[in-house]
């Protein structure tokens, strides 16, 4: 009996459905990236930013960066897939993909975290930056990479 007579997926149906389901978290993430790079982007022309320190202007740039890496990463599946679908290399944008989506998604972590990390200078000090910075750095950290894998670990 057939995988598609028994109701079971054939290796194509897998692939192209993992290729879909990739497809759409990236549209959740990108969503995010496009609103932090408009902020960032509209920052830049406000008369307070001219008055800006080196350390915030830095930050900054730093988070532009950032964003437009994580943008690069997080977007790159979707265009390969609009390359070489008809080729049926999708097992490949899978695991490539993959590998980009995740480090897009910690480009994206950083980028949150430098942002905030410049909010905070700007609003209440060098100490608060600091202070920020670790909580937003550990809040990412936990919640995208350390429950993952710990969920991982208890499926096993």
């Amino acid at each position: 009996m057939s995988n598609e007579a028994n109701g079971a997926e054939s290796r194509n149906e897998q692939l192209t459905r993992n290729v879909n389901e990739l497809l759409g978290e990236l549209r959740v993430a990108q969503a995010g990236v496009q609103i932090l790079f408009g902020f960032l982007l509209a920052v830049v022309f406000t008369s307070q930013f001219r008055e800006a320190s080196g350390l915030e202007k830095a930050l900054h740039m730093t988070a532009v960066l950032l964003a437009s890496v994580s943008t690069a990463l997080l977007t790159a599946p979707a265009v390969w897939h609009r390359v070489l679908f008809r080729a049926g290399r999708r097992a490949e944008i899978l695991r490539v993909g993959n590998r980009s989506v995740l480090v897009g998604l910690g480009c994206l972590a950083a980028a949150v975290t430098v942002t905030v990390a410049l909010i905070a200078k700007v609003v209440y000090g060098f100490v608060a930056m600091a202070v920020f910075v670790a909580v937003v750095g550990v809040l990412f950290g936990s919640l995208w990479f350390v429950v993952p894998a710990r969920i991982g670990r208890h499926e096993r």
